[in-house]
């Protein structure tokens, strides 16, 4: 299977919508609650720094929002969100999609990924976090309500993109 990940089109927001919709719906890793509509959908995609697609024959069957992590002296923290059509999954379009968030991270200059709550019981994410080198930072119990009002504990986790010459100095050695 051959995947191509691209930036999303406008005639892409209507799959979009409706694979990131189906994870909110069955309301066990995104922490919204609520669907998007048209007109929210496009608002939201359009204001990552990168949305981009993975597509498979010309169907698109998966995509990732990146954006900051945090703001200014935490700015250059990323981070991401993935989603892939149902009938895909486990068919390394999350890699896929993954491995271009990384590289795309880095172009738009950030030098960390963070990934902030992974659901513990979202085993294909933790195995391919691990798989790709990501380093477990730790679990917060009780951190993630699922939509039938149970909590799970989530999982942090980061992976440095790039390592920056002064990483040890001191405030001292750098002025």
């Amino acid at each position: 299977m051959d995947i191509m990940v691209r930036e999303y089109l406008h005639e892409d927001l209507p799959s979009m919508m409706e694979i990131w919709n189906a994870v909110i719906e069955k309301g066990n890793a995104f922490p919204q609650k609520f669907i998007l509509d048209d007109s929210e959908a496009k608002a939201f995609f359009a204001s990552q720094s990168r949305s981009m697609v993975a597509e498979v024959d010309g169907q698109v069957v998966g995509l990732y929002i990146l954006h900051p992590n945090g703001i200014g002296r935490c700015s250059h923290l990323a981070n991401a969100s993935y989603a892939v059509k149902e009938g895909y999954r486990g068919k390394h379009v999350g890699e896929a999609l993954v491995q271009d968030s990384l590289k795309t991270a880095l172009t738009l200059g950030f030098t960390i990924m963070q990934f902030n709550a992974v659901v513990a019981t979202n085993t294909w994410a933790l195995h391919l976090y691990d798989k790709l080198g990501f380093t477990r930072v730790g679990t917060i119990p009780d951190g993630f309500r699922s939509k039938y009002g149970f909590y799970e504990d989530i999982v942090l986790f980061y992976k440095e993109l790039v390592g920056e010459p002064w990483r040890g100095w001191g405030y001292d050695d750098l002025f």
